[in-house]
């Protein structure tokens, strides 16, 4: 016994010294490492907020809840339907992930899999009733009557079954919902590498989420900590650096005037089953975006849900031949050069104009039109012939001043250039089509910035949609100043244009159900036809309005585009004209601007297209 008790001592003896001595470093590296953690603090994603201080996109901090099948078995069943209602998960497919499963590690050993992820992007709130649920679980067992071994069973399933991961995620929210939605984008998740690991991080896609996702992501902190059974020892924590959060984007939208674009689309959309309806309204003189909208549209708290042609943003990514609306260009660039005057007169050939070849024709057929009349009632030839006047070269000098072939710069990913040919690739028909807006693809945003120019003295301006980007304690970071491209065409040119616009909405113009009771409109239509193989195709048209007002003080440029418009009524007079006048006028309301117009001149037309009378004019 005494030599057997020895040899036992002897062995403890030579353990101890093994762990102790010579394993030392090792075996402490290995504690350090199962005790000793350094957590990645996720910052706070910062908001988008309106102009006035609305927010339109937020950050709620988040779980990731997990369950460790080991200290559950064989109850299952139950844990399962007390955690359904609050993961919102069904039922069996929750006991299907609470079994116990085996995997094979690096050493070939079979082990329990002790980490199963069951939702991710769980509210704390919801956390917390989870953990109230989990402990007042009983399985119908009296405590009292259980032994040791199954009392701690019982503790540890409440405990530490179903646990949480120590850093909190982040999720993005909406709260109104589709508003705006294709100015914002959305986010996803994504691991960012730091020089202390990878930090869950969301990340923007498309929209304001994704051009300024630099300013909106913030930085990680960190902490350095000791953790026994994945609960953190605080008196033991070493270090801590607080993260710090994102900064705030204010954009130049008005929240209110988004919700009032996208109500009057959606009545567009219902009255007309265009494919897709857009509309933009901005301040012409800054460049100002005070809102932009898309139907079909999508909810960014759930992009998922929608196809991907419902998140596209057609203002920036889409093109098409513009119609009547592109004749600003030929026109204003003519008066500009001073080859013509307003009061030049062209013949218009009765409606029947042989060029190249090739017979343009007009909807209206006229006579002999000056250059104010060829304007309001839209003639293809007359402009045509002004275009012609001028010569390719100098036609081409225009549509590049104006900024058509080129993106605008508006901060959102997608913007596409649009198709301009230089003359060279023009045919001999190309002069007399491609003032009328044939044979060139633009985007609606191109033509709103373009017509913005006019109503802001010639003035063409980059359109201006993030405001300034500001901390949490309000201290403006950087700011975002309007900003001029050049000089398009003169102030006097600008003028002339803009009452020649004005006899566009006038009782004899296209777009007479554009005009509004008590300020001035200046703007112009636009049908054009979509091209496809071996021509155009019919019935398929894309109508469109763009237009300023008070004219001569424009406060407000809104354009409105519809996509197939519904057959018979496609024109662009009878399908956006008047969704600009619903538009524009609660928009006049909203903002209380100044009108231009006193009671005698608010003769017009009304929402049916029917002339008012003094009397029933009268405010």
């Amino acid at each position: 016994m005494v030599i057997l008790l020895a040899i036992a001592f002897l062995s403890l003896g030579y353990r101890l010294v093994d762990l102790q001595v010579l394993q030392h470093e090792e075996l402490l590296k290995q504690a350090e490492r199962n005790t000793h953690q350094t957590l990645l603090l996720q910052p706070r994603r910062g908001e988008i907020r309106d102009r006035f201080g609305n927010v339109l996109a937020s950050t709620v901090f988040v779980k990731t809840v997990y369950a460790d099948p080991t200290l559950i078995a064989p109850y299952q069943t139950e844990v399962a339907r007390t955690l359904s209602p609050w993961l919102e998960l069904n039922e069996s497919n929750l006991v299907e992930k609470l079994q116990v499963q085996t995997f094979v590690d690096e050493n070939g050993k079979s082990k329990p899999d002790r980490y199963v992820v069951l939702k991710h992007k769980v509210l704390l709130e919801t956390w917390e009733k989870i953990q109230t649920a989990m402990k007042a679980l009983t399985f119908g067992l009296d405590e009292k009557r259980l032994g040791a071994k199954d009392r701690a069973f019982l503790r540890n399933l409440r405990n530490f079954a179903i646990r949480v991961e120590p850093y909190d995620d982040q999720l993005r929210v909406y709260p109104n919902r589709t508003l705006a939605a294709h100015v914002l984008g959305f986010t996803t998740g994504t691991d960012r590498q730091t020089i202390l690991g990878k930090v869950r991080d969301l990340g923007g896609v498309e929209g304001i989420e994704s051009t300024m996702n630099a300013a909106l992501s913030g930085v990680p902190g960190w902490r350095m900590t000791e953790v026994v059974k994945a609960r953190e020892l605080v008196t033991f924590r070493d270090q801590e650096v607080e993260p710090h959060s994102g900064r705030h984007v204010i954009l130049t939208i008005d929240a209110g005037l988004q919700h009032i674009v996208e109500s009057e689309l959606a009545e567009v959309m219902q009255k007309h089953s265009p494919v897709s309806a857009s509309a933009i309204v901005v301040r012409p003189k800054t460049g100002e975006i005070l809102a932009l909208g898309n139907l079909p549209t999508f909810d960014p708290n759930r992009p998922g849900d929608s196809p991907p042609a419902a998140r596209r943003n057609r203002v920036i990514t889409d093109v098409a031949e513009p119609g009547s609306t592109f004749k600003i260009v030929a026109v204003s660039g003519a008066l500009n050069e001073g080859l013509v005057t307003p009061e030049t007169r062209f013949d218009c050939e009765t409606g029947r104009f042989s060029f190249a070849g090739k017979i343009l024709r007009d909807d209206h057929p006229s006579g002999i039109l000056s250059v104010d009349e060829i304007i309001a009632k839209s003639s293809n030839i007359g402009t045509a012939k002004i275009a012609i006047q001028m010569g390719p070269a100098r036609l081409y000098e225009y549509i590049q001043r104006y900024g058509f072939g080129s993106r605008t710069g508006i901060p959102l990913g997608g913007e596409v250039d649009g198709l301009v040919y230089p003359p060279k690739k023009w045919s001999k028909l190309s002069i007399s089509r491609i003032p009328i807006g044939q044979g060139i693809a633009i985007t609606p945003l191109q033509i709103t910035m373009a017509m913005s120019a006019i109503a802001n003295g010639g003035s063409l301006m980059q359109p201006l949609l993030a405001d300034r980007v500001e901390d949490d304690q309000g201290r403006v970071v950087a700011q975002y100043s309007p900003q001029q491209v050049r000089q398009v065409i003169s102030a006097s040119t600008a003028r002339q244009m803009v009452a020649a616009l004005k006899n566009v909405v006038s009782t004899n113009g296209t777009a007479r159900r554009a005009k509004l009771d008590h300020y001035s409109v200046a703007g112009k239509t636009g049908t054009g036809q979509k091209p496809g193989n071996g021509g155009y195709l019919p019935g398929k048209y894309f109508s469109s309005f763009v237009g300023f007002f008070p004219a001569d003080n424009p406060e407000l440029c809104v354009s409105v585009f519809l996509d197939e418009p519904k057959l018979p009524t496609y024109y662009g007079g009878l399908t956006a004209a008047p969704a600009f006048r619903s538009i524009a006028e609660r928009a006049a309301k909203y903002l209380a601007i100044q009108p231009d117009l006193p009671p005698a001149e608010t003769l017009g037309v009304n929402k049916a297209g029917r002339l008012l009378t003094a009397s029933a004019s009268r405010p």
